[in-house]
């Protein structure tokens, strides 16, 4: 049985999709503006990461429109497929990231700041607690994922003003944040996965959590996730590099 999707959620995404996307082609390309290199370097690595990532988002809205990743009570996956769409975009990007000097150039370019800011969109987790308080989703997987992505989203905000001002501790504070924000994903994805029909279903029978598998809710597991995974990676690996930075400073 397909899962009826309530008109407020399609109107969120249409408001949510676009909004990230700027996002994320912003930093693109305010990493190649800043970017150490010739104008040719800059613009064609700005160039490929923009095909690359709005190509994610075409495949992914297509496959998830096709319900490509549909879990359902009478057909539950022998396999959950929706995983390849969670990994398979974070594999990729760490291949890129360490393979490809002129992308960690770029990355490194951003102002750390901006990248953190960028969260800002999983405030947009709130969702999931209107669809619990709607009977749509089960609290197991509703009230933490909303919870730890409004929480996420409005620390960026103030993490990335610390950043912004040079306060003192505002690394630490970044550092803890990120933590936080990664725990609040895979608390997510495992309460997701424990709710939802499939191999791992463990909770709510009574009520699955039919909805993260159909379009267009089946983006956040396919496409906001997996982009703050990789938000999450980039700030620690900025903060891993700026320490070790300022352990060559303090030993020269």
């Amino acid at each position: 049985m397909m899962p009826q999707i309530p008109e407020y959620v399609l109107l969120l995404e249409s408001i949510l999709r676009p909004l990230v996307m700027t996002i994320a082609l912003g930093l693109i390309w305010l990493g190649a503006a800043r970017m150490p290199a010739s104008a040719k370097s800059r613009y064609t690595t700005a160039g490929v990461l923009s095909v690359v990532f709005i190509g994610w988002e075409v495949v992914a809205q297509n496959l998830g429109a096709a319900n490509t990743y549909l879990a359902t009570i009478e057909t539950p996956p022998a396999v959950p497929t929706i995983l390849f769409g969670l990994l398979i975009p974070l594999a990729v990007a760490a291949i890129g990231l360490w393979q490809s000097e002129s992308i960690a150039r770029l990355v490194s370019a951003i102002p750390l700041h901006w990248v953190v800011a960028a969260q800002v969109y999983r405030l947009g987790g709130g969702i999931f607690l209107m669809l619990w308080a709607d009977g749509r989703l089960p609290w197991q997987f509703a009230l933490p994922a909303g919870i730890g992505d409004v929480a996420t989203g409005l620390v960026a905000i103030v993490v990335s003003i610390m950043l912004a001002q040079g306060a003192p501790g505002a690394r630490r504070a970044t550092f803890a944040w990120c933590l936080f924000g990664i725990a609040d994903l895979v608390v997510a994805i495992t309460m997701g996965a424990m709710t939802s029909p499939g191999q791992a279903h463990l909770l709510a029978f009574e009520a699955p959590n039919l909805l993260i598998s159909s379009y267009p809710l089946v983006m956040v597991p396919t496409f906001a996730v997996p982009l703050a995974l990789m938000l999450h990676g980039l700030v620690l690996w900025r903060l891993r590099r700026g320490a070790a930075s300022a352990e060559r400073l303090a030993a020269a």
